[in-house]
């Protein structure tokens, strides 16, 4: 079994929330406790710190591991989905694990995979364990993958939770409501370990403060802190809210770890060179202006979009493209009406069909033409652009991935 294959296998052989959705989603922990079990209980060998939320959570978890790379530590970083290579989920100090070890990994457990039945998260979740423990980082920030309470990576015990913000995302799953959502999340808050909560809302505040009280953990609120914007290769107006969230997390981290302002600093300023996080409000060409970002809900592409229109153009062009289990009567109506739509589909099997976009954004008055992949669409815009024109691309993770 080579590497190719032994990945082909971990993302074919059992479900991956990426490609297919609901059917990956497990509701319970009994796998993955089985998993950190069997292989020994890899999570207890280094600290860590949790982070989820329905937006924010990826960026926030790089910018807490880049203050700790600047401060000289060992620095395990796990998030998901990731954009163009699998191992971009797993990394040390910006650098990806290698195909040898994964390739190892999975021939030498194969077997209690196929018999457990482990999803694909769950596994990986356990391959993120087991690596950041082979290698002795000093602390691993561990991403959520959704929702929290019954996430595969709700088995570590952290020295700190956080929790960004709640939105209305994958509420199939984690509730229809903002207070159900926010249970879901806060069900990483651990007895006697604190929380950070970045943002929160008249519906979720009560929530955490609930479950924090029934665990006996001291509770911070990042937005009412008055913290500095310290600037950022991450360039998104969202930042400012996850930076703040960050700047908390410091302030109120009680270890041995010797963490200067200084290093938060150049930790926020730094995170792109030292974790690689991609997708984020980048702007990958001038002239014409050429801007991606991965948001995909409505809570993030309000942000998105408020963020655009600050933006000076003469034409805008947004190729466009999204996954079938989006609530598009949430999203379509963020979307500026003056600008040249491309509609398209990711390769994914959550693609949602570009015919049934583009009828839905006409609702909107959000209207373009279709085209067969992403790259056409990208193609079409860019051909169709002039210098002083801005191009803008999202919709879906899976689209950005197409492009960068």
């Amino acid at each position: 079994m080579t590497y190719k294959e032994s990945i082909n296998w971990l993302f074919n052989q059992l479900p991956v929330f990426q490609n297919i959705g609901a059917a990956a989603y497990k509701e319970d922990l009994t796998n993955t406790l089985l998993l950190t079990k069997h292989l020994n209980h890899p999570e207890k060998n280094f600290k860590s710190i949790h982070v989820a939320g329905t937006n924010g959570k990826g960026s926030t978890s790089s910018m807490i591991a880049s203050v700790f790379i600047e401060a000289g530590y060992k620095v395990g970083l796990y998030t998901s989905p990731h954009l163009k290579d699998f191992r971009e989920r797993i990394t040390i100090n910006g650098k990806k694990i290698s195909k040898n070890y994964i390739h190892q990994f999975i021939l030498n457990h194969k077997s209690f995979f196929e018999k457990t039945e482990l999803s694909f998260f769950e596994m990986t979740v356990g391959l993120a364990y087991q690596y950041f423990s082979n290698k002795k980082v000093d602390i691993a920030i561990i991403e959520v993958g959704m929702g929290g309470r019954l996430d595969a990576t709700n088995s570590i015990r952290p020295l700190l939770s956080v929790i960004t913000n709640i939105g209305k995302d994958h509420t199939q799953f984690l509730g229809d409501t903002l207070e159900k959502i926010a249970f879901e999340k806060a069900g990483i808050i651990k007895q006697n370990i604190p929380v950070i909560i970045g943002e929160y809302t008249s519906q979720t505040k009560p929530v955490f403060i609930e479950v924090a009280k029934k665990n006996n953990s001291e509770i911070y609120f990042a937005q009412d802190e008055n913290h500095p914007d310290y600037p950022s290769e991450l360039l998104g107006d969202y930042q400012i809210k996850n930076k703040k969230t960050v700047i908390e997390v410091f302030r109120n981290l009680k270890s041995d770890f010797k963490i200067t302002e200084d290093d938060i600093k150049k930790g926020i300023l730094n995170v792109v060179q030292n974790t690689h996080l991609q997708g984020r409000w980048q702007i990958l060409q001038e002239n014409p202006k050429v801007i991606c970002d991965t948001a995909h809900n409505a809570h993030g592409l309000e942000m998105v979009m408020n963020q655009l229109k600050k933006e000076t153009y003469n034409q805008l062009h947004i190729v466009l493209g999204v996954v079938n289990d989006k609530d598009l009567d949430t999203i379509l109506p963020l979307f500026p009406k003056n600008a040249k739509y491309y509609f398209c589909k990711p390769k994914n099997e959550r693609g949602l069909n570009v015919s049934t976009l583009q009828e839905k954004a006409k609702l909107y008055q959000l209207i373009g033409n279709t085209h067969i992949s992403v790259s056409k669409a990208y193609k079409a815009a860019y051909s169709e652009s002039s210098e002083k024109d801005v191009i803008f691309i999202g919709g879906s993770n899976f689209v950005v991935s197409e492009i960068i």
